[in-house]
């Protein structure tokens, strides 16, 4: 990993590339093998601008990301907040949004997953005690040819999971978030924060899902319709630091 970095009374710039060494297990057990491991590899730009006219403390943020074969360095946060890979729509609907680093089946080699995202953000203090956050990302996922031909061909990730009722069967998405926070520190180190945050999930699939019950979202099992999504999400905590 390697990275640039220049601090100055305005801000700071920086620039940074790592390497990640997908090593993948294998096609089936230990005597079937697996592909040879493959790199990867993820860019990242950011700036941050602070003493802005707004107000002193208040800064502006940005970040874009390039990965290829590196996925965790673009979108591990986004899919995360996305419900891990899942979003659940009312009583009958179901997005899905996977990422991997990599793609492979039996006999092939490693297939490398391309995203690339961008992200925002602008903070104002608005006096000793009061603050406020506005926050913005979106990013995008997309599979090789032949990666979409092992998740969605006969025996692919994609029919074992969801079953037979997908009509489009295509694993690229699109994922996207804005949201806002309101921070009161009444003393050193206790924050009180609620924060709301809508997501948006633009993925390919069309069709019906036939989904065991998930227990953990308290689902049961049935045809869910596959189509894209949006999620409103409310939180409040209470943070003391020593």
């Amino acid at each position: 990993m390697g990275q640039l970095r220049v601090d100055q009374a305005w801000g700071s710039f920086q620039a940074s590339v790592a390497a990640h060494n997908n090593n993948p297990a294998y096609y089936t057990d230990q005597a079937s093998g697996g592909p040879r491991d493959k790199w990867g590899w993820a860019g990242q730009l950011a700036l941050s601008i602070k003493n802005l006219p707004t107000g002193p403390g208040d800064t502006v943020d940005f970040q874009g990301v390039y990965t290829n074969g590196a996925t965790r360095y673009n979108i591990q946060d986004l899919a995360a907040a996305a419900g891990l890979n899942t979003i659940y729509t009312g009583i009958t609907g179901i997005g899905y949004g996977f990422a991997p680093d990599a793609v492979f089946g039996p006999g092939g080699q490693l297939e490398l997953v391309s995203t690339w995202g961008m992200r925002g953000a602008f903070n104002h203090n608005w006096n000793l005690y009061w603050a406020t956050s506005v926050f913005g990302a979106y990013a995008s996922v997309r599979y090789t040819g032949a990666a979409k031909s092992l998740m969605c061909g006969v025996g692919g990730t994609v029919p074992t999971i969801l079953g037979a009722g997908v009509i489009t069967c295509n694993p690229d998405y699109n994922i996207g978030q804005v949201g806002a926070n309101l921070r009161w520190t009444p003393v050193k180190n206790l924050t009180f924060t609620t924060e709301a945050l809508y997501t948006m999930l633009d993925q390919k699939y069309a069709g019906v899902a036939s989904l065991p019950a998930a227990d953990a979202v308290g689902k049961p099992a049935g045809n869910y319709n596959l189509k894209d999504q949006n999620t409103w999400t409310l939180m409040f905590r209470a943070q003391r630091s020593w």
